[in-house]
């Protein structure tokens, strides 16, 4: 299998990868960055992006990464289609391999693979993605002020999201498959307390329908019960709340995760526990999952890159 060494490499090209690309480039660390499976990350699945600094008029979530993507490689980054298929992190230089076919030796490497939002798996949820279903209560809330959304799920994440939306959204309803909720006490007390969320329990979404975008949701009450029933709900919005999947896999057995398979880094910083390694971007970040936050965290990889190269 064909090798090749490389001062830094970059794994992921969302915010955090490219912006890693850019600074890695501009100390002349000669960064190596494969793409993956979605150039430009999950952003571009989104439509409009408003709430990323220096856009005042807001910019798509293509044209955003297409123009990180062109400031590093003016800067001299090389940027590369590519998958990240294994790899052997038990000793520097690392091995990285890619498409199943090439091995990279990095003396730095900078894992930016992002996560992947979970959905339910109904043909509906794509067919009207950007079109009123959304992942990212935070991103897309505010397209929902004075609306009607409904939320799926039961525990943390949904229970943020809702809240979050209650802020904005005239009615917000949680679709919860259980009796119950799994959330913590405290996140239950919230929604529980708040007169626009409205809790249903039992429910399960089976389709959306709309003309343009959503406007209601097929719901099951009580699915597979002899007192089963069938119902659609007007909603402009439809949120998941059913948590994330951090493209970690190959990693795992080289770096401590949490259950979830974030990956775990000195807090305040990208650093994994092996020296020259960072996580950088959604795939170390259960808690904001911002394009901003993101970029930061490429950006501090990078400078710890050069930091740790230098001392060598």
């Amino acid at each position: 299998m064909e090798t090749e060494r490389v001062k830094c490499l970059i794994i992921g090209s969302g915010p955090a990868g490219y912006t890693a690309a850019i600074y890695a480039s501009r100390a002349n660390l000669s960064p190596v960055l494969y793409e993956g499976i979605q150039p430009g990350g999950q952003l571009t699945k989104t439509t409009e992006v408003e709430n990323f600094p220096g856009y005042p008029d807001g910019v798509t979530g293509m044209q955003l990464m297409d123009d990180m993507r062109r400031q590093a490689e003016r800067f001299g980054a090389d940027l590369r289609p590519g998958i990240a298929t294994a790899a052997d992190l038990s000793r520097a230089p690392y091995k990285i391999t890619i498409d199943d076919e090439k091995v990279l030796e990095a003396d730095t490497l900078i894992i930016a693979t992002g996560a992947a939002a979970k959905y339910l798996g109904l043909e509906d949820e794509k067919k009207y993605a950007g079109m009123g279903v959304s992942a990212c209560a935070t991103c897309d809330g505010f397209f929902y002020r004075k609306k009607v959304v409904a939320v799926v799920g039961g525990g943390d994440t949904a229970c943020e999201e809702a809240s979050y939306l209650a802020g904005l959204a005239s009615k917000v309803y949680m679709i919860v498959r259980k009796p119950f909720l799994r959330a913590s006490k405290i996140m239950q007390e919230r929604v529980m307390s708040n007169e626009k969320i409205e809790v249903l329990f039992e429910h399960n979404a089976v389709g959306l329908y709309g003309e343009d975008g959503v406007e209601g949701v097929r719901l099951v009450k009580r699915m597979g019960q002899p007192d089963e029933e069938r119902y659609d709900l007007p909603i402009d919005g439809f949120f998941l709340g059913i948590g994330h999947e951090p493209n970690s896999g190959i990693f795992k057995p080289y770096l401590e995760t949490d259950e979830v398979g974030y990956i775990l880094t000195v807090p305040g910083t990208p650093r994994t526990k092996l020296p020259g390694v960072y996580a950088a971007g959604d795939v170390a970040d259960p808690h904001y999952r911002q394009a901003i936050t993101a970029a930061a965290t490429g950006c501090q990889a990078a400078i710890e890159a050069e930091r740790y190269l230098l001392g060598k």
